[in-house]
């Protein structure tokens, strides 16, 4: 769906008054999130998680309160792809 289906999404919540959800990929979803003033929900998967931490590196880890506080310092979503520590599971 990527980041502009998301906020499409979450227009059409708004406009019904209904919260949102963002399941999978939380490093991605944490950042559209926060343009989302009604998210209700960031599913946080352990396994998702590790995968995204081999994959990625600027990933996010949670506060002591359990909140995931994105980067805005960095550009984008502000991950940045371990081409090298990824070669490893190259299929071709």
């Amino acid at each position: 769906m990527g980041i502009t289906g998301v906020l499409k999404v979450a227009a059409l919540c708004d406009a019904r008054g209904i919260d949102l959800s963002l399941h999978c990929a939380p490093q991605i979803s944490a950042h559209v999130g926060t343009a989302v003033w009604h998210l209700r929900h960031l599913e946080y998967f352990h396994d998702h998680v590790r995968i995204e931490g081999l994959a990625f590196d600027g990933t996010i880890d949670p506060e002591p309160d359990g909140l995931l506080r994105p980067d805005r310092t960095a550009p984008g979503h502000g991950l940045t792809v371990k081409h090298a520590d990824l070669e490893q599971y190259r299929v071709a």
